[in-house]
């Protein structure tokens, strides 16, 4: 069930990004960017087009990733790199979330509590964009965090059916020998 979590927050990620590449607002003032850094986001800075395009390309290999974790074919892929991509990526988005990488649920408490100030002359954008992250961004990262974690778990537990490698048991019981028990 993780995978199939993962590969939906990956498509509707790399969507948004994709319609932003392409010239849609899609959330693009909803950013929780520093004030310099968002003005050129919305002035359509070259920078963050191609960051656009980037970020949607990699969803779409997130999407890949994410069912080759529990699709038949996703065997040809190494065990233990699927497992280095999902863990990492599970961790990374969770970590984000949670606001270890400056956003998220503690970054956008502190910055609405007034524990921590705004950017002078920007309160209220500040304030608009802390409200933004921690009810969308942040609960989105945090699913999509425990969708990929829940898949590394899940890869982590079972083996494909289908021979992995020359003379390594199968979940079968079968050595993968042919004729062979």
């Amino acid at each position: 069930m993780g995978a199939y979590g993962a590969a939906v927050c990956a498509s509707a990620y790399g969507s948004m990004k994709l319609a932003q590449a392409l010239g849609a607002d899609a959330l693009a003032d909803k950013d929780p960017l520093p004030p310099d850094l968002r003005e050129r986001l919305l002035a359509r800075d070259p920078l963050f087009v191609t960051s656009h395009w980037v970020l949607a390309v990699a969803a779409m290999v997130g999407v890949v990733v994410a069912l080759a974790t529990v699709r038949p074919w996703g065997a040809a892929v190494p065990r233990r790199l699927l497992l280095t991509i999902t863990w990492t990526l599970g961790i990374f988005m969770i970590a984000r979330s949670i606001g270890l990488l400056g956003f998220g649920f503690v970054g956008d408490t502190l910055l609405l509590t007034g524990v921590r100030p705004p950017p002078s002359g920007h309160v209220a954008l500040a304030h608009e964009l802390a409200y933004w992250d921690l009810l969308l961004w942040s609960p989105f990262f945090l699913l999509w965090g425990v969708c990929w974690i829940t898949a590394a778990r899940w890869l982590g537990g079972h083996r494909f059916t289908r021979h992995r490698g020359r003379g390594r048991a199968r979940e079968d019981g079968r050595t993968g020998r042919a004729g062979r028990p």
